[in-house]
């Protein structure tokens, strides 16, 4: 199952739409929930300074709802961003998993994602992974932030965009 979600940069100000939807794969199911993520870039005011460089959403931006079937079943969570043509190749996304959600499943695991990992272009890079062992493990609101970086004066004033695709899948 895939969902999406878009992110709009630009040098002045970024936007993250959301997108959601998409078919059921294997009764792993994920979806998709956030809020628009605007990124505030300040002007430049003296010459000779750049951008902070690194720009980071709030830590529940994207919330995730995800579950995988019963008894020992495993879903890996993966994600890549789809760049729109006038993407800059000098900017970075990244996310991680700032927490673990609800669930009322106690025999339940939910591992990796804490740190920022780079999102590739086209090709899936696993986020987290959610582990059944005997009942259905189901997450809601599991918590993700963006990262922003690589911004600099050296790249055009523009605005840029690209969706991030989250993927469910078995192991």
């Amino acid at each position: 199952m895939k969902s999406y979600y878009k992110i709009l940069t630009g040098m002045l100000t970024a936007v993250l739409i959301l997108c959601l939807g998409c078919p059921v794969k294997a009764q792993r199911t994920l979806t998709v929930g956030g809020t628009n993520w605007v990124v505030g870039i300040p002007a430049i005011t003296e010459a000779g300074n750049n951008y902070s460089g690194t720009y980071e959403s709030a830590a529940n931006e994207i919330l995730l709802t995800a579950s995988v079937p019963l008894v020992l079943g495993t879903g890996k969570v993966s994600m890549h961003y789809e760049a729109n043509p006038s993407w800059n190749s000098s900017l970075i996304l990244s996310a991680r998993r700032t927490g673990n959600g609800t669930s009322s499943c106690t025999t339940c695991t939910i591992t990796g994602g804490n740190t920022y990992t780079t999102i590739p272009q086209t090709t899936d890079v696993e986020l987290f992974r959610i582990t059944a062992i005997l009942a259905l493990a189901s997450y809601t609101n599991i918590p993700v932030q963006l990262q922003l970086s690589g911004v600099s004066v050296t790249i055009p004033a523009a605005t840029y965009s690209s969706r991030i695709v989250f993927t469910i899948s078995a192991l």
